[in-house]
This record gives C-alpha cells, sequence and structure tokens, in this order.
C-alpha cells in the first residue's frame, strides 16, 4: 500500500492563522472584542511606522482576530468586499442580547436554515458579525422497531 499523494499546498504546511479587521479606534474595538466575546491580547500590542496592531483570540484556541489601525491618519471607509466575522455559539438569542448591551447593532435575523439557526449584527464601528448556533444533535430513538 502506497502513501496518500500529497497535494503541494499541504507540502508547505499551510494553518488558517488570522484574520484582520481594520479599524478607526483599537482601544474601542479592543474593549468589545474582549467583553463581547471573551477574547484575551496575545502578547504586547504591535507598533509599526504608520500601524497598530492588537492580536485577540479565545483562550485556548489557535486563530486570531487581530485589530488593525492606521496611525498615519488616512481615513478608512467600511467596504462591501468582504463577508462577516463569524462566531459559533451555543444559545443565538442571549448571544445577540450580549452582544447588544456591549454596544453591537442587530442586523438581520434569525434565520432557521437546516442544522442551523443565524443571525447578524454590526460591531460599535459597522463591522459585520455572524452569530451561527448549530442545531443540537438529535440522539437515535431508542425505540424498537415493530
Amino acid at each position: 500500500m502506497s502513501a496518500p499523494e500529497q497535494s503541494p499546498a499541504d507540502a508547505f504546511g499551510f494553518r488558517l492563522n488570522f484574520f484582520k479587521l481594520v479599524v478607526r479606534d483599537i482601544d474601542a474595538a479592543r474593549t468589545f472584542y474582549t467583553r463581547a466575546f471573551g477574547l484575551v491580547q496575545r502578547g504586547a500590542d504591535v507598533v509599526l511606522p504608520g500601524l497598530r496592531e492588537v492580536m485577540l483570540a479565545r483562550p485556548g484556541e489557535q486563530f486570531t482576530l487581530v485589530l488593525y489601525q492606521h496611525t498615519d491618519g488616512r481615513e478608512i471607509e467600511m467596504g462591501s468586499a468582504h463577508g462577516p466575522v463569524g462566531f459559533l455559539t451555543r444559545d443565538l438569542s442571549g448571544a445577540m442580547a450580549h452582544l447588544v448591551a456591549e454596544g453591537a447593532k442587530p442586523g438581520r435575523g434569525p434565520f432557521d436554515l437546516p442544522g442551523m439557526k443565524i443571525a447578524f449584527a454590526f460591531d460599535p464601528e459597522g463591522h459585520e458579525i455572524e452569530l451561527i448556533q448549530m442545531a443540537p444533535a438529535t440522539a437515535p430513538s431508542q425505540e424498537r422497531p415493530r
């Protein structure tokens, strides 16, 4: 038996690592995402000429949300060529109420889809957030066929 063939991309060891949001007020954005989602900062702020970054993640998780702020005075505009930042939750309506209490604005939904329920909100700067509640797995019936 031969070993499975490795794709060229596999040879590089790619792993999805982070997502960046460009924000106007990095301190306010950090406060929102830490309070609303329980994210914690990884390491010190990154400060380079013209930019500042803050890296946030859920404790014990690898995937990182990076908040990025231009510090050279340039203006930013909210674009439409991207999708929302997605978060899974066990309680969609409770999570939405929590986000709104932390400063988010409700968006669309909730919508019932096969196997899940989704709703959308906007963070205080207008970045779209998608909340997803997966349907609980149904246990196999204990009843025997007759």
